[in-house]
């Protein structure tokens, strides 16, 4: 049996644990398990409901008061108490912030292996499997010895496929994890919610990145105009962050968001590793640099070597003009 670790927001499943799920439905159709899941707190049950169409034959979800919101430990506590009653072979979950570290802690506490950001898995004795290192700089080759093994998978190295119409919905099956005081050390106590307004940059089709090249927080008004008309997003580079010209959560990179939008255009952005590393499961990526040899031109797919302040404009004026806007 292979057991995904599901995550969700309101009872809607999280688009990268949708991609490790994708990839757990691979393994499990090559090595004839079933796929079951599991998922907690409010909202559990409803996203469990949303799996239908995607091979998960039982949902397992953990309602109890405690984990209503994220608690690390408690959660590593209930994932392992469902490995052992249920000897799957595989755990999986996505590479995200929880997602790892849920999973070291499941690592921690049934000493087992852990392979972090796998981007590719072949099943066998051992398994085979690709992973990201160095924050996505490289990649590793290696092999996973274990009864269970346990994987998180690289954001966007795989795409989430589509439910399938008509297909059966899972079997959902509560369950009540044991747990100590110990294991409830670490949660969530507040939130603070951020501004939701405008597209999200985690599911824009077309993300307008700027860098230290666009020169000044009041100098971004033009690439929010150009992503106005093109339906986009505004994402930024560490340094625009710590300037204060724009806020952290639309930082781009190691330490901030990866995107996987069809288009990127990137202005004035030099192209640091910490940043493509956030921006390389872009379909396309068009750069704007007055400087030919900056970093971004060798994974740009295409380049227009200016100056952002009159290209962006001038691309954003022939855009209205042919769409008669």
């Amino acid at each position: 049996m292979i057991l995904t670790l599901i995550e969700h927001v309101d009872g809607r499943p999280e688009r990268l644990s949708l991609e490790a799920l994708t990839l757990a439905g691979t393994l499990a159709a090559s090595t004839g398990e079933p796929l079951h899941t599991v998922s907690f707190g409010a909202g559990a049950r409803e996203a469990a409901t949303q799996l239908g169409g995607r091979g998960v034959a039982v949902a397992h979800v953990v309602e109890d008061d405690r984990l209503s919101e994220f608690a690390p430990v408690a959660w590593a506590a209930t994932v392992s108490q469902l490995i052992s009653s249920l000897g799957p072979s595989i755990v999986l979950a996505a590479g995200s912030d929880r997602g790892n570290e849920v999973m070291a802690h499941v690592g921690a506490k049934t000493d087992l292996p852990l392979a972090a950001n796998c981007t590719e898995v072949v099943p066998g004795e051992p398994f085979r499997l690709t992973r990201q290192r160095w924050a996505g700089s490289l990649l590793e080759d290696a092999t996973l010895d274990a009864a269970t093994k346990l994987l998180t998978i690289a954001p966007h190295a795989v795409a989430a496929e589509a439910a399938v119409d008509g297909a059966a919905q899972p079997a959902i099956e509560s369950f009540s994890p044991i747990l100590t005081d110990d294991d409830l050390l670490v949660a969530v106590v507040r939130r603070l919610a951020p501004d939701r307004s405008g597209i999200s940059l985690t599911d824009a089709r077309v993300v307008v990145g700027g860098g230290r090249g666009v020169g000044s927080a009041e100098a971004f008004s033009e690439l929010e105009e150009l992503a106005a008309v093109l339906g986009a997003a505004v994402g930024v580079s560490r340094v625009v962050t710590s300037a204060g010209w724009r806020p952290h959560s639309q930082q781009i990179g190691q330490t901030g968001l990866r995107i996987a939008p069809d288009l990127y255009i990137a202005c004035g952005i030099s192209g640091a590793i910490q940043h493509i590393v956030g921006a390389k499961a872009a379909k396309r990526i068009l750069a704007i640099n007055t400087d030919r040899d900056a970093p971004i031109m060798s994974v740009a797919d295409y380049a227009v070597i200016g100056d952002l302040h009159q290209v962006v404009p001038a691309i954003t004026a022939e855009i209205l003009r042919v769409t008669g806007r």
